[in-house]
């Protein structure tokens, strides 16, 4: 964990869950919410995100969209306006992940209009980067996660608050996660990019490690230096699981 910084849990519901599995998982995480020390997120799906927002009111358990379209709103359908979010409840949005990036064709520039979307709104953005195995085996991984962050970001990133989330993409959905060496690296290299980018203040921004995060490998990844978090995926439709890896944030 980084000094000063207060850890944070995420989980990505993805496109995942009834009404009712919603409202009984989010149940779970607000009662177990007040014995757990990080910050708190779930992310429904966009369906989801009203009634999940309302059954956390007034508890430590945010609530966050998993995208958001560039235009605030306009003839776009099937997509989602980041002021739509914002009404429905949401205070975060996922931005940039791997899956909207291959599956979706979403380059840097889309996020970045989308991240500007988000901040315009009053989201807090939380961007995605991450590189394939194919990148990683040919020694380009950090320098394609800087590239990223570089064309990802838009001014007023790091003042507004915003989040960075570091997710192999060989490592989502696969049971496979990065060595503890290898996520030390790639955080060390976010962190020195960012406040070369953005300056001192950038030594307070979250940087979250995703990837096949579970109860087994949380505590160990969650005591790196750089890592204030997690971004959790399958392991986030489980309550038990998710609050296991929540607890396994050390309180200072």
């Amino acid at each position: 964990m980084t000094p000063g910084i207060r850890p944070f849990i995420a989980g990505n519901w993805k496109m995942n869950g009834t009404w009712r599995g919603s409202i009984a998982l989010a149940d779970a995480v607000r009662e177990a919410a007040p014995s757990i020390y990080a910050d708190l997120l779930v992310c429904p799906p966009f369906l989801h995100v009203h009634s999940v927002a309302q059954r956390l009111l007034g508890c430590r358990v945010a609530v966050g969209g998993q995208d958001c379209h560039a235009q605030p709103a306009g003839a776009h359908t099937g997509d989602i306006g980041a002021p739509m979010l914002r009404d429905a409840g949401a205070t975060h949005v996922i931005l940039g992940h791997s899956e909207r990036r291959a599956n979706h064709a979403e380059s840097s520039d889309i996020v970045l209009a989308k991240c500007r979307a988000a901040l315009a709104a009053g989201l807090l953005p939380i961007i995605c980067v991450g590189e394939t195995r194919a990148e990683r085996d040919a020694g380009a991984a950090q320098a394609v996660v800087a590239e990223q962050l570089t064309e990802s970001l838009p001014l007023g990133f790091v003042t507004a608050g915003g989040i960075i989330a570091y997710e192999p993409v060989w490592a989502i959905g696969t049971g496979l996660s990065a060595t503890e060496d290898d996520v030390a690296a790639m955080h060390a290299m976010i962190r020195h990019r960012l406040v070369d980018a953005y300056g001192p203040a950038a030594r307070t921004t979250r940087l979250l490690y995703g990837g096949s995060v579970k109860p087994a490998n949380a505590a160990a990844l969650l005591a790196l230096p750089e890592v204030d978090g997690a971004l959790v995926g399958g392991a986030s439709l489980v309550a038990a699981d998710f609050l296991a890896i929540a607890r396994a944030v050390a309180a200072e």
